[in-house]
């Protein structure tokens, strides 16, 4: 099928968050599981991903990487779904989708490797410093229901799925706007149908070791 939709992913990666935004798309996809140091760093998977690393989507013969570019795109792919505003209508999509791509992701990764911007450098840092980055998410995710406004998008697939690893492995406080914008992401039906079938794939990986 040229149009076939295959999801590369690990249950313990960020692939999680291109399977949550596949369940949200609702479309039929084949998810292969790849492992650390072994079929990931493989000739055939890096065909795919030169980087060697989750998640990636081949879709219709096409290769995207990257969260938010997974997101993003299969937003656009399927607009059935309802995921994108409208172009004219995108521009806190597109403001908060790529926030969390850049600024929350360097900071989040940056503090839970230990490493600290020095105030006297922060200029040179395109996210300033990490409290500068957590005060500015949590007053985005007060502003609105969702993160781009009233209604549910993909951007709040990537963020929400941010705010709750950050919640969940200590790299982010549980400021109560974060517990709230992601009790209303996380209860989810895709939330919760992409987190069964990662847990399914975890144990199975699990029993198979």
């Amino acid at each position: 099928m040229t149009d076939e939709l295959v999801l590369y992913t690990n249950p313990m990666s960020r692939g999680r968050i291109a399977r949550w935004m596949l369940e949200e798309v609702g479309v039929p996809y084949r998810a292969e599981i790849l492992h650390f140091g072994t079929t990931m760093k493989d000739d055939a998977y890096k065909a795919v991903n030169p980087m060697g690393k989750v998640p990636a989507i081949v879709h219709d013969g096409k290769v995207v990487t990257e969260c938010a570019a997974i997101c993003a795109y299969l937003a656009d792919a399927f607009p059935e779904a309802g995921l994108a505003p409208p172009p004219a209508e995108r521009a806190d999509y597109y403001r908060w989708l790529f926030f969390g791509a850049g600024p929350v992701e360097a900071s989040v990764s940056n503090k839970a490797l230990g490493f600290e911007v020095a105030p006297d450098r922060e200029r040179m840092i395109g996210y300033g410093s990490f409290a500068h980055v957590m005060d500015t998410l949590e007053k985005a995710v007060q502003a609105n229901p969702y993160i781009a406004g009233d209604k549910f998008t993909a951007a709040d697939v990537y963020v929400g799925a941010q705010i709750g690893w950050g919640m969940q492995f200590g790299t982010m406080e549980k400021r109560p706007a974060f517990q709230q914008y992601f009790a209303r992401v996380a209860n989810r039906k895709a939330a919760i149908r992409a987190n069964e079938k990662d847990d399914a794939a975890m144990a199975e990986m699990q029993h198979v070791g």
